[in-house]
């Protein structure tokens, strides 16, 4: 037998190229691990010393193909172990709508359009690669429904509100929570009072708004901290509260954190992310906008989304006041709405409530030339993810049932009546129907995974984000929880569905941040949504620090995929601290399964102090 110093030179030759390719595949691996591992935290002079760039941003890698991705976490170096804390002072960032970006990235949004509210998003080499402190003294908040009333102060340290509006009665530091008396700049006695003269002032049964389940979906523009809609509630009656993120502190995160539908956005350039014929009435209470501005667009945007016969309820002193200029800006509005074929049915006090004409037929009759025209047939009112909003108006389509409401039944049996519009999808009531029955399921199936660590009214605020047809948002209809839809850019339409079932809900594209403070959901439900990223080639890892911005501490994520996406999220939950639980169970396959699926269920952490302060 031979020696190892006698080996054969053949034998030699092999030994030194495995040597040699040992070493390549090292580096290698150096090299991919250095490009998928989170930005550290660096000093300001080495930071300003390499690239420039802020430590915060940086963002991962793209996506490589999964099977690259399968091993064990110490043996794979893309799998950071732990992902950095962000500065405490971009505790309240939300990325899209940070106006310090506006400023770095030298855009010059026009002030006097409001664009400089409106979504900026940082491009990919600026995007923030770390998680989201909450701020120190942080609590779990306050459970529904007490929370509509009080929350507490250190959640959202902003008390200039309650100054500013303290004769209003919207708020009042009291110790250590903030409560909400209900009040609003046109009615300091109570939201609940207000409700109720509306009701009466258009004549519906029982002075209730909801007008026997007629009115459902409501628009409140420039909502404040959406008290309006906090107690519409009771009424059956959900709102889609908004505001931009200005002047006036945090008013929406306020409005989340009490347990409020509500979303961050403004009437500025941009079509608002909501289909035509979304709300049966729209509501501004001395919200502050010119309605008159560039030949009445915004109020052009509003008709869009009313339906045939949608009230528009404005209290502001345009519409009482006798000076001189407010009665030249009630007489403009007037001329124009009238040319829009509105119509007064009622004022009183320091209300008017217009309603919307419930066909074409009025428009065919004014004279040619009259202004605004309507919008040409080959505009479609339903596309609104980056779209300039349209100085016409949206005409009703043929095929449109032109009965008040949209031919919609009352709710609640419109959650579960097939709509007209699904026509327009090419879905049948049959499919509709089993669409409803498969979530109802699914939703079920999810409570018992979780029954035993959920607390009872722990959930209150939801996001299914990838809605389809509303089914999931259904499933929870027995539920105390309000649920915000987001359709995906690519299946948008589907959103007039989610509004004609009685709900609410927004387009959003995923590659990018949603406009929303940090802390304002309990639960995410991503369906297929990271395999409708990964298609795209949009990064995963970004989307899953998104959901952590978004998540409240103590709150779930519902990952619903095919098994190679779970497998790769799930060596991500303990660099997450979304460890708190985990459940994972392979779901049986229905007649919405594209594929073979697999359910991760996680549980975010509450962090301690030590950990925020690392």
């Amino acid at each position: 037998m031979k020696r190892r110093s006698e080996l054969n030179p053949s034998a030699k030759q092999v030994k030194y190229f495995l040597i040699a390719l040992i070493a390549c595949l090292g580096l290698v691996c150096l090299y991919y691990g250095s490009s998928f591992a989170p930005g550290s935290r660096r000093s300001d002079e080495e930071s300003s010393a390499s690239d420039g760039t802020d430590p915060v941003y940086g963002g991962f890698a793209r996506n490589r193909d999964f099977d690259e991705l399968h091993e064990d976490q110490e043996h794979n170096p893309e799998i950071p172990k732990s992902i950095p804390i962000c500065d405490m002072k971009f505790s309240e960032l939300i990325p899209c709508l940070d106006r310090n970006l506006i400023y770095q990235l030298k855009l010059k949004p026009n002030l006097a359009l409001m664009e400089h509210y409106e979504r900026h998003c940082p491009p990919p080499e600026r995007r923030y690669n770390c998680l989201i402190p909450p701020p120190l003294g942080y609590k779990i908040p306050i459970r529904w429904p007490a929370s509509r009333d009080e929350v507490w102060k250190a959640n959202i340290p902003h008390t200039h509100l309650a100054q500013e509006k303290s004769d209003q009665n919207w708020m009042v530091v009291n110790g250590d929570k903030i409560n909400f008396p209900g009040g609003g700049t046109h009615f300091h006695n109570g939201a609940d009072k207000y409700i109720v003269s509306l009701a009466r002032m258009l004549k519906f049964p029982d002075d209730k708004l909801n007008n026997a389940g007629n009115i459902r979906n409501v628009f409140d523009v420039g909502c404040g901290v959406a008290s309006f809609g906090a107690y519409l509630l009771s009424h059956n009656i959900i709102a889609m509260s908004l505001a931009p993120n200005d002047v006036h502190e945090n008013q929406i995160q306020f409005a989340l954190e009490r347990g409020i539908p509500a979303t961050l956005g403004i009437l500025a350039t941009k079509r608002l992310p909501y289909p035509s014929r979304s709300f049966e009435l729209a509501h501004c209470s001395r919200c502050r906008i010119d309605w008159l501005q560039r030949g009445g667009i915004l109020l052009l945007e509003l008709d869009r989304l009313l339906r045939p016969g949608g009230y528009f309820v404005y209290s502001s002193p345009e519409a009482y006041a006798m000076d001189p200029e407010n009665r030249r800006i009630w007489n403009a509005m007037y001329d124009l709405l009238k040319k829009m074929c509105w119509r007064v049915v009622t004022k009183k006090e320091q209300s008017v409530i217009w309603a919307k004409p419930l066909s074409n037929s009025c428009y065919s009759k004014r004279d040619p030339g009259t202004y605004p025209p309507l919008c040409g047939t080959d505009d479609d009112p339903d596309v609104t993810w980056n779209v300039s909003m349209k100085p016409c108006i949206s005409r009703y389509s043929s095929k449109m049932h032109k009965v008040k409401g949209s031919g919609l039944v009352p709710w609640p049996q419109r959650l579960t009546a097939a709509p007209p519009r699904l026509e327009e999808l090419g879905v049948s009531p049959e499919e509709f129907s089993e669409d409803t029955s498969i979530w109802h399921f699914r939703v079920v199936e999810y409570w018992k995974q979780m029954k035993s660590v959920m607390q009872r009214n722990s959930i209150r605020n939801v996001m299914d984000m990838n809605s389809n047809l509303g089914g999931f948002a259904a499933g929870l209809s027995d539920r105390d929880v309000w649920v915000m839809n987001v359709a995906p850019v690519h299946s948008s339409t589907r959103l007039k569905i989610i509004y004609d079932r009685g709900l609410i809900g927004t387009v959003h594209d995923w590659c990018e941040s949603f406009s929303t403070y940090p802390r304002t959901y309990d639960l995410l439900h991503a369906w297929a949504v990271f395999s409708e990223i990964s298609e795209r080639g949009c990064s995963m890892e970004d989307l899953l620090i998104e959901m952590d911005r978004i998540l409240r501490p103590n709150g779930f994520v519902i990952i619903r995929d095919n098994p190679s996406i779970i497998n790769y999220i799930r060596k991500f939950v303990t660099a997450l601290r979304w460890d708190g639980w985990i459940s994972e169970v392979e779901p049986r396959i229905d007649a919405l399964s594209s594929s073979e699926e697999r359910v991760l269920i996680a549980r975010k952490k509450l962090w301690d102090e030590d950990l925020m302060l690392m």
